[in-house]
């Protein structure tokens, strides 16, 4: 029998064809409710009984709605143990008290009052919760939000675009602190306002300013000389820069990232700054753009929906990468084009959907991927549900742990690939291993018995 490692105990708990039997033995074991707490569906009775018996509290948190039956509701509602009976009413109050983001239905269900009732509570940290969660909340609402006493209050209620600011209220929140870098990227600014928000000093409120879409070339002109990284990004990005002002702006902070600037970097690669009004420029303007070097704008263009065919082929061919990307995810995709980008740099599992589920995706050329040198292109032959058995044997021994991850994963992997990959030394691939629901009973029996459970 195969050296078992805890993680299996976890991976167990999410298999979705493990029997009643094993699931109750799985709950005495910490590693085990672990892992039946994040299993889909509706847990068996006998199994949240269980879990409440060895987890107590921090299991009864998870017991709850589509997770139980209705008779396994009724008895945590009244359950003799107080930590149990209000488990969830706890997490939720707690969540509350530190912030932790959470939906308004569970507000309403564990304070026991309607959203605007809830508006107006005695705890300004249940209030700001409020703003944060009821996002489709009346106007009145907002507005009494926006008058709040409670500084994070105000600020949450501005956090989100909507339900917005009404206009009568724009130069209160302009000049409100807990407010100002909220609603400066997305009010329409006098000149007079936007220099108020300059005087500021605050660098979140500056930047907040530079990516406003509604600056004036006048405004945008007075932020060219900003020495922060991030406003001289959102200015190049704007309408009104000439190319070669543009062109100096990036060089700029392009320069600084070369020198090792850790903000010059996130500036270029990770704000939230695009062109965005270029995808609402007349289809002429737009096209101009085909040749402009900076791939953020030629990116903004791929994401059009009406480009002739000769435009399509050039951003099929553009230098950059995510620019190909993003053009491959128009409905018209050719074949071939979808298939040579994915054969050149595999898939970006975190965009969906896949490039691989794209109607026009010939999927017979995915068992073709098998033979890639690259492992993040031969990954994609485990997209094919029936990939042989062979095949996977191959994959499974990759030096790559992600690789032997999605094996393990994989639907048509057999007991004996299991066992060997419950082996794995990556304890994620052994947990995976036995998260799948091809796994025998047998192979279920020894990870429990090797857990001494």
């Amino acid at each position: 029998m195969v050296h078992l490692k805890q993680p299996q105990v976890s991976g167990l708990g999410r298999n979705p064809a493990a029997p009643v039997e094993v699931m109750v033995r799985l709950a005495t074991h910490a590693a085990g409710r672990h892992g039946l707490t994040m299993r889909k569906g509706q847990l068996p009775d006998a199994v949240a009984e269980a879990l409440l018996t060895y987890g107590g509290a921090d299991s009864a948190v998870s017991l709850r709605g589509h997770r139980v039956s209705p008779a396994m509701r009724r008895r945590i509602a009244g359950h003799r143990d107080p930590a149990i009976r209000d488990a969830y009413a706890d997490f939720i109050r707690y969540s509350v008290d530190v912030g932790v983001s959470l939906g308004i239905e569970a507000l309403v269900e564990v304070y026991g009052r309607a959203p605007a009732e809830l508006a107006v509570s005695s705890d300004p940290k249940l209030r700001a919760m409020v703003a944060r969660s009821w996002r489709d909340r009346p106007m009145a609402v907002q507005v009494a939000l926006l008058n709040d006493a409670d500084p994070g209050v105000r600020g949450a209620a501005t956090w989100e675009e909507h339900p917005g600011v009404p206009p009568e209220y724009y130069e209160r929140c302009l000049a409100d602190p807990a407010v100002q870098a909220n609603v400066a990227r997305r009010l329409p600014l006098t000149f007079v306002q936007f220099e108020q928000l300059l005087a500021t000093e605050d660098k979140s409120v500056l930047r907040a300013v530079a990516g406003n879409p509604y600056l004036t070339a006048d405004m945008v002109a007075r932020l060219q000389n900003s020495a922060d990284p991030y406003v001289r990004v959102a200015v190049a990005y704007s309408r009104h820069v000439t190319p070669g002002t543009r062109d100096r702006l990036l060089a700029l902070v392009a320069a600084e990232e070369a020198a090792g600037s850790t903000a010059a970097y996130v500036a270029l690669h990770w704000s939230h700054h695009e062109p965005s009004w270029l995808r609402d420029a007349p289809l002429a303007e737009r096209l101009t753009y085909l040749d402009c070097p900076h791939a953020v704008f030629r990116n903004v263009l791929a994401r059009s929906p009406d480009l002739p065919y000769e435009a399509w082929k050039r951003l099929d061919d553009d230098p950059d990468v995510f620019v190909r990307r993003t053009a491959a995810r128009r409905p018209d995709t050719p074949p071939q084009i979808l298939l040579r980008l994915l054969r050149s740099h595999g898939e970006t599992s975190h965009i969906r959907p896949l490039l691989v589920d794209h109607p026009n995706f010939p999927r017979q050329a995915l068992r073709g991927f098998v033979d890639a040198v690259d492992p993040r292109v031969r990954v994609l032959a485990l997209e094919d549900p029936d990939l042989p058995v062979v095949q996977l044997r191959r994959l499974a021994a990759c030096e790559d742990s992600f690789l032997r991850r999605r094996v393990a994963r994989h639907p048509n992997v057999t007991a004996e690939l299991l066992e060997q990959l419950l082996a794995d030394p990556d304890p994620n691939v052994a947990d995976d291993a036995a998260a799948n629901p091809v796994l025998p009973r047998a192979q279920m029996d020894q990870i429990l018995t090797a857990a001494g459970l």
